[in-house]
């Protein structure tokens, strides 16, 4: 009799421990089925794939980015992905606004932030509270989904909860702040791209990244010790000088296939 009872003892163990579900990864989110019930606090053109995206937050999250704030826990972002509309060519339809024209549902990308959330990560890859989540267009979650890009993405932008978007909805400063720059030394940000790609500068004189996309991106240069500028929002800059000549590679961090050179004479 003892001998059962200690077999069923141990029976229930093994049962408990399989029956308690993961305590971290994406199947700790539900797909957010009333996220229109939120705010679509913007929306984005993704040139470099074709895609529209609309952002929508819990209204408790939004509130919250726009005044700086870290995000309070039961914050539930939700990033509805797009095809863009194309015309024969293959190039992206545009409406009256300028914006592309949204085509068929892609994908549904959550991350939601819980208190306790995100103590199993290593301190390397961790975000805060924060977990992502795939939805495919059928609202299933997609368990193949590169989760460690979500959180390696996100990682670098600690100062802004670890969410990329909030820097569109706090008041950034006028572009008269940053000074005259030689107009040799500018680069525009426009459509996914670096303008000009290459450009050619003399030692100590400063370039200037101007971003005229809606969607925000870093220029992050990857020659020698990697630099990352702050994420810019439409409208902003960044400049920065390089002191030894040479060729500099970099990249926009948000959007790896964005590079561009600068030849330091």
């Amino acid at each position: 009799m003892r001998r059962l009872v200690a077999s069923l003892a141990s029976t229930a163990v093994v049962v408990a421990l399989y029956a308690v579900p993961s305590t971290a990864g994406p199947d700790k989110i539900a797909y957010p089925s009333n996220y229109k019930n939120g705010v679509l606090y913007t929306t984005v053109d993704r040139h470099d794939i074709k895609q529209f995206r609309e952002l929508w937050g819990n209204p408790e999250a939004v509130a919250a980015m726009k005044a700086g704030r870290p995000l309070p826990s039961g914050s539930v972002l939700t990033l509805v992905q797009y095809k863009a509309q194309v015309d024969g060519a293959g190039n992206p339809i545009k409406g009256a606004n300028g914006r592309f024209v949204k085509g068929d549902l892609v994908a549904y990308t959550v991350m939601e932030k819980r208190t306790g959330w995100g103590t199993e990560y290593p301190p390397e890859l961790r975000n805060g509270e924060w977990e992502y989540a795939v939805f495919a267009a059928d609202t299933k979650l997609n368990d193949k989904a590169n989760y460690k890009s979500c959180f390696e993405c996100h990682k670098p932008h600690e100062a802004t909860d670890f969410v990329i978007s909030q820097k569109k909805l706090v008041a950034v400063a006028p572009a008269s702040n940053f000074g005259a720059v030689p107009p040799s030394a500018i680069v525009d940000v426009e459509g996914f791209k670096f303008g000009p790609a290459t450009l050619q500068v003399q030692k100590g004189m400063p370039v200037r990244w101007t971003n005229k996309d809606d969607s925000p991106h870093q220029i992050t240069v990857t020659t020698g010790q990697v630099t990352r500028s702050p994420i810019i929002a439409k409208g902003e800059s960044h400049s920065q000088s390089f002191a030894n000549a040479g060729v500099y590679d970099y990249n926009c961090a948000l959007h790896p296939g964005m590079k561009g050179k600068i030849e330091v004479k």
